[in-house]
């Protein structure tokens, strides 16, 4: 397994995401917020688990510590068998560009550059020369349906293509871990059932996906639905019956 800069791999198991009693206070003293109490979480490689629960129950912040944008107050957060916390700034950088890919609701699309352009530039970031890079960029693009947008800029698509585009960002090179924060939530159902189906499908191919939703029919797509509820997991659903069969029966 490659790990950034030299960093070695710590044993933590099967999970491509392992979160072991985490917690996340914001501030200190009697104002203290506490988002997350000692959550564990495993995700492995081909599940896509959906973390439910109502507002301010510590969805988000999950999702930003899984992803090395945020920093545990205490326990564990590793992706790959790397302890996050462990790392550099610029190791946790290199985590981010090669091991993570984000889907988030407001896209963060640059409107300066075409589709391919910014399915790309994660590549270039991390060194891919520009011909791999935009490569890739095609690939991923054909992946999610729209290699015959790959010189359109966001402006001059729908909001789900945009979304396909971020997607494909998402997607691009080798991203073992997967995370989608409400990427339906602007999205017309149908469009939004192409999306699960794509984010579906990756983690088919073996990535681990962690899917931030609130709605049930979307999570219907997960293998499992951990709910929460004032930062701590407060229950946990698993299919017997998995998500493909059950979208493809109706």
């Amino acid at each position: 397994m490659s790990t950034p800069n030299g960093v070695s791999a710590m044993g933590t198991g099967s999970g491509v995401l392992v979160l072991a009693d985490v917690t996340r206070v914001h501030g200190r003293g009697p104002t203290a917020v506490h988002a997350l109490r000692g959550v564990s979480l495993t995700v492995g490689a081909g599940e896509l688990v959906a973390v439910m629960g109502p507002s301010g129950s510590g969805k988000s912040t999950l999702l930003n510590l899984a992803g090395g944008l945020d920093h545990a107050t205490a326990g564990m957060v590793a992706v790959e068998d790397m302890d996050l916390d462990a790392l550099s700034a610029a190791q946790l950088a290199a985590v981010r560009r090669r091991h993570v890919g984000y889907v988030f609701q407001d896209l963060n699309l640059i409107p300066a550059l075409t589709a391919a352009e910014n399915v790309s530039l994660p590549l270039e970031l991390d060194g891919a020369t520009a011909c791999i890079a935009r490569r890739q960029a095609r690939e991923a693009l054909a992946e999610v349906g729209l290699l015959e947008l790959v010189d359109r800029f966001p402006d001059d698509m729908s909001g789900g293509q945009q979304q396909r585009v971020a997607i494909a960002r998402a997607l691009v090179g080798d991203r073992r871990l997967i995370l989608a924060d409400e990427p339906t939530g602007a999205l017309d159902s149908e469009t939004g059932e192409e999306v699960l189906r794509l984010l579906r499908a990756r983690c088919d191919a073996g990535a681990a996906g962690l899917l931030v939703t609130h709605e049930a029919r979307h999570a219907g797509w997960a293998d499992r639905v951990v709910f929460l509820r004032d930062g701590a997991v407060v229950d946990e659903t698993a299919y017997a019956v998995t998500p493909q069969a059950i979208a493809t029966s109706s």
